[in-house]
């Protein structure tokens, strides 16, 4: 007989508890996951990652030159603009060789050209991204690994194809392109694995900026003269810092990793990150110095009857 209900949990007893049996609690996978758990899980990747991350922050210390490849001159980081240039001039140059085989192919050349000179800022802005965070985790240091190591591949494949062109060899060229095409987009797969599943990127502060009405913050004589405090509110980490008749507020996490400013030094009416050196203004939490690229969210402060009241404030 057809069964015209959907099956009921089937409830299993035992030890003086009722537990629900659901059916299979192992969620599918999509295609893929099965190899990124691959991928972060090996381990033979952390010895090469660890030194190659320790030789990036060497080669690339705290300055002008780690600001500019991190974007905070720009208020963005700089890495995905420039894979947009690589790939889209790559990926360009082997789709005239799809879709207009008898043209002359100077166009294909040019956008390879173009995209190898893109290369080397693109990578160097991704792996001074990358040397900042793989510390901290061993998945993403793994991940970054292959990410990176894909991309030079194909950049590889690419200046093997443009140089097979040049000497006369466009089929041959136009197969090296194509294989360079395919291990770019599988490099691109594993950077947006870095950046959204990740978030090896974003402003660490975009989900809980903080509260745009008054709450509670703390007890105003919770607050000693120039020592910078974290406290909680509405989920929100904030740093409370009082000056005299002033008290400074804005989002405790760094926007640049997710350190706690509180642990940081305070230097006039600035706040320096203990992790990569990334400056705020305590006053309205503008970006004074790299590698952060957002702004903190900053906080009105009042006092009502003895407790600090704090207010998200709004970009003029």
């Amino acid at each position: 007989m057809e069964r015209l209900y959907p099956r009921l949990p089937v409830p299993i007893t035992g030890y003086g508890a009722t537990v629900i049996d659901t059916g299979p609690q192992r969620r599918q996978l999509t295609p893929l996951e099965p190899v990124m758990e691959a991928i972060e899980s090996a381990e033979v990747l952390d010895a090469p990652g660890k030194a190659l991350g320790k030789k990036i922050r060497e080669i690339v210390p705290r300055g002008p030159v780690k600001d500019a490849l991190s974007g905070t001159w720009l208020g963005h980081a700089v890495h995905p603009m420039l894979t947009d240039v690589v790939i889209g001039s790559f990926a360009s140059a082997s789709l005239l060789d799809l879709l207009a085989p008898d043209a002359d192919g100077v166009a294909s050349q040019r956008l390879i050209a173009l995209g190898l000179a893109a290369y080397l800022p693109t990578a160097a802005a991704g792996a001074n991204d990358w040397a900042d965070t793989e510390v901290v985790d061993d998945t993403i240091r793994r991940a970054g690994v292959v990410h990176a190591s894909g991309n030079a591949i194909a950049a590889t494949l690419y200046f093997a194809s443009l140089r097979a062109r040049r000497r006369g060899a466009r089929g041959r060229g136009a197969v090296l392109g194509f294989a360079g095409m395919s291990v770019l987009m599988a490099g691109g797969y594993l950077g947006g694995h870095l950046s959204l599943n990740k978030g090896v990127g974003p402003a660490q502060t975009v989900f809980d900026p903080g509260p745009t009405d008054w709450t509670p913050a703390a007890d105003a004589a919770q607050l000693k003269e120039g020592q910078p405090v974290r406290v909680v509110v509405d989920d929100t980490p904030v740093l409370l810092l009082r000056r005299g008749e002033r008290t400074f507020a804005i989002h405790d996490r760094c926007s640049h990793r997710g350190c706690s400013l509180s642990e940081g030094e305070v230097e006039g009416e600035e706040i320096v990150c203990a992790c990569h050196g990334s400056r705020f203004d305590l006053r309205n939490g503008a970006v004074r110095g790299g590698p952060a690229t957002s702004a903190q969210p900053s906080f009105q402060v009042r006092v009502e009857e003895g407790r600090l009241e704090v207010r998200r404030l709004q970009p003029a």
